[in-house]
């Protein structure tokens, strides 16, 4: 046997009687060459059913070293029709094969005769594209492939059934199988360099298919990545046939010198380097067509996006078409989640009613759940009232540049099993065109809204959210109608600011107390405070409830307030943080409402004590507010009322006169100087945040700055 040599340097540049392989001005030269082949007359077929029968012989032809000669295990003689699409073998299909089976056996037979004599691969690839001249790109790539799998087919049935067939064993021994395998361990680096290069092969026809079936209604040629990627078609199909033919040199050269054939390893060198050289152009071609997936999923986006504009501009006879476009686009039979029974259900069940779209991310408050799902349950124990005719459902809107993970998941998976309303069952199935049309249309950011769609779908209103932790269920149907006529039955009183909130509270109002709310973090100013209010009540013998409203958005600061005012029995006080930050978020919530009225402090006095409560949170020392019934109110800073309250002596005896929160109103008044600080913080995320907005105590223009804050005390 002779021995096996290593390829000398020279061979490593040049196969014999072949061009060099890696040179890409041969590449450049041969583009002429090889489109000069092309003569296409428009005949046409799915050339991806014969790709999937071509694989499927590949894999099926592919075993081991140590597997050759032995009956393979019964998984791998399944049939061919089990492992392939049923649709391969449709009519079409078969009648496709019939009209390509004399071009495939004639490529077949020109492969095997030009293998056999040792012609030039070039040449060879040359005369097989002159024989496709009139076929597409793709067309030719896969009927080579195709006469290439009948042979290496044909030869591997032989060698692995050789020893359970007498057939096979008869045709074995006219084609020196037996003498050949038996050096099995010598073939194996030539028979793995075949496989490689015969999966890059296929790599490359499944690209070219991939960017022949690309929607021409997405991507034209104008595109940078598609004019280029097919631009490089011709070349790769060359070297892809190219490199078939390699492969079939050594089937053919084996059955036909036998073993004297395994004389060197230049051959497995040779197909190394070509499968070095398609892997290089399979990667350009599949770069190419990620940027063409990436150009076709914008215009759809976009598409989808200008049909959801569309959608929502026209009439519709219920709510369905609106409701799918929005939840169910990818049409999942079962899209919502129930929140009672946690049953999977139909969008069916939301037909004809009015919907409330709870919109937001992963970050939504447990509070506002809270408070919402408390809205929410009171509506449901009155079903036959008209305000507690709507559903509401919770449309997760995430970022779709970052990855689902398991942490998602699971956060996503707690805040919907706390909800007792519906929610899409998944935030995958809200589409990404979904997302931007309610960032951009319904102006989406970081806080939650509440959209709400009537029974035909229409937008009743595009944040009803404000409206929920004013009036809760009371606004239904939550149009801006609704909203300005329960406006115009609102005055600034106590029960705006804490009904629903504390029933303590409403109960001193209807025992007829004089209450205090008092807020703030400063623990010093706390205590002096409500040590010096409750001595100023007992002096001027009037009842008095005070109760402790924190400050916005309450953390740890508050927390251990609130466990100092219960030990030292200053005052009531809501221990349940929710309650304070439901208290709030009200407040925030009348200042969004009236400020999309287009109301200001300078025209509407309930705007101007809004922004005076929110003054007060914003700045950085206490407050308090004193009132008795509807009509009696005054509030103040911190630093003034408890100088106001330390001098009661001073103005006593003028409660006789004019009672005692108008006595105190005067004092506060005295006490009062030109010079002030009023920082207002308006709530993030609201919307259109006016240019223009003036101090609620003075009447002048404030500055307006940016401010962020992340603060866990």
């Amino acid at each position: 046997m002779a021995m096996i040599m290593q390829p000398s340097a020279t061979m490593q540049k040049q196969i014999k009687g072949d061009k060099p392989l890696f040179s890409t001005s041969d590449d450049n030269a041969m583009t002429k060459q090889i489109q000069a082949t092309h003569s296409p007359d428009g005949r046409e077929f799915n050339v991806k059913p014969l790709i999937q029968l071509v694989e499927d012989i590949f894999n099926r032809a592919a075993p081991t070293i140590d597997a050759l000669g032995l009956t393979l295990p019964a998984t791998h003689q399944a049939s061919t029709a089990e492992s392939l699409d049923e649709k391969t073998y449709q009519g079409s299909f078969i009648a496709t094969l019939e009209s390509l089976a004399f071009v495939i056996d004639r490529v077949a037979t020109e492969i095997t005769y030009k293998c056999s004599g040792g012609a030039d691969a070039h040449a060879t690839t040359m005369s097989i594209l002159n024989m496709l001249s009139n076929y597409s790109w793709d067309a030719k790539l896969a009927i080579a492939m195709a006469a290439f799998a009948m042979n290496y087919g044909e030869f591997w049935l032989v060698a692995q059934n050789y020893t359970s067939n007498q057939l096979a064993k008869s045709v074995a021994i006219l084609k020196q199988l037996p003498e050949i395998l038996e050096h099995s361990s010598m073939l194996k680096p030539r028979f793995d360099a075949v496989k490689n290069l015969i999966k890059v092969i296929l790599d490359i026809a499944k690209c070219i298919v991939e960017l022949k079936e690309l929607p021409p209604q997405y991507i034209s040629m104008d595109v940078t990545a598609m004019s280029t990627a097919v631009a490089h078609i011709p070349i790769t199909v060359y070297w892809t046939i190219r490199s078939i033919v390699a492969c079939a040199s050594q089937i053919t050269g084996l059955t036909g010198l036998g073993h004297e054939h395994m004389v060197s390893t230049t051959e497995a060198w040779e197909l190394s380097s070509l499968a070095h050289k398609l892997s290089n152009m399979h990667s350009h071609l599949a770069s190419q067509l990620g940027i063409c997936y990436k150009h076709i999923d914008e215009k759809k986006q976009l598409e989808t996006y200008q049909n959801l504009i569309h959608l929502f501009e026209m009439a519709h006879i219920d709510n369905m078409r609106v409701l799918k476009a929005l939840i169910n686009a990818k049409d999942d039979p079962l899209p919502l989640l129930e929140g009672t029974t946690k049953r999977r259900v139909n969008i069916d069940v939301l037909r004809r009613k009015n919907v409330l779209l709870l919109i937001s991310d992963l970050d939504i408050l447990q509070d506002e759940i809270v408070i919402l799902e408390q809205i929410y349950n009171e509506s449901r124990l009155h079903p036959t009232k008209q305000e507690s005719q709507y559903e509401i459902v919770w449309l997760s809107i995430l970022d779709p540049t970052v990855l689902w993970n398991e942490n998602m998941q699971k956060k996503f998976e707690n805040l919907q099993a706390g909800m007792t309303w519906y929610s899409a069952y998944h935030p995958s199935l809200i589409d990404r065109a979904v997302i931007k049309f309610v960032k951009q249309e319904w102006h989406f950011g970081k806080k939650p809204i509440l959209v709400v769609l009537d029974p035909q779908g229409r937008v009743a209103c595009p944040n009803a959210l404000h409206m929920m932790w004013i009036w809760g269920s009371l606004a239904f149907p939550f149009t801006t109608i609704r909203e300005e006529a329960l406006w115009r039955e609102e005055s600034w009183r106590l029960e705006l600011l804490v009904d629903g909130i504390d029933p303590t509270v409403m109960n001193w109002m209807t025992e007829g107390r004089y209450i205090c709310l008092y807020g703030g973090e400063d623990m010093d100013w706390i205590r002096k405070f409500t040590n010096t209010a409750r001595a100023v009540a007992q002096s001027a013998g009037i009842p008095l409830g005070m109760v402790y409203v924190g400050k916005s958005n309450p953390k740890d600061r508050v927390r251990k307030n609130i466990a100092t005012i219960i030990v030292e029995k200053l005052s009531h006080y809501w221990q349940d943080l929710t309650s304070i930050w439901y208290f709030w978020v009200r407040i925030e919530s009348m200042w969004r409402s009236k400020n999309q009225l287009g109301k200001s402090a300078e025209n509407d006095p309930i705007m101007k004590e809004i922004m005076t409560m929110l003054s007060f949170d914003g700045s950085q020392g206490g407050w308090a507010l004193f009132t008795r019934g509807s009509d009696e109110m005054v509030k103040a800073k911190g630093a003034p009322f408890l100088t106001c309250l330390t001098n009661f002596t001073n103005w006593k005896d003028q409660i006789q006169l004019k009672g005692f929160i108008p006595a105190l109103k005067d004092e506060l008044k005295d006490l009062h100087t030109e010079h002030h600080c009023n920082r207002l913080v308006l709530p993030g995320a609201a919307g259109m945040i006016p240019e223009r907005i003036v101090c609620s105590e003075c009447g002048r223009p404030m500055e307006r700055f940016i401010m962020y804050q992340c603060c866990d005390e």
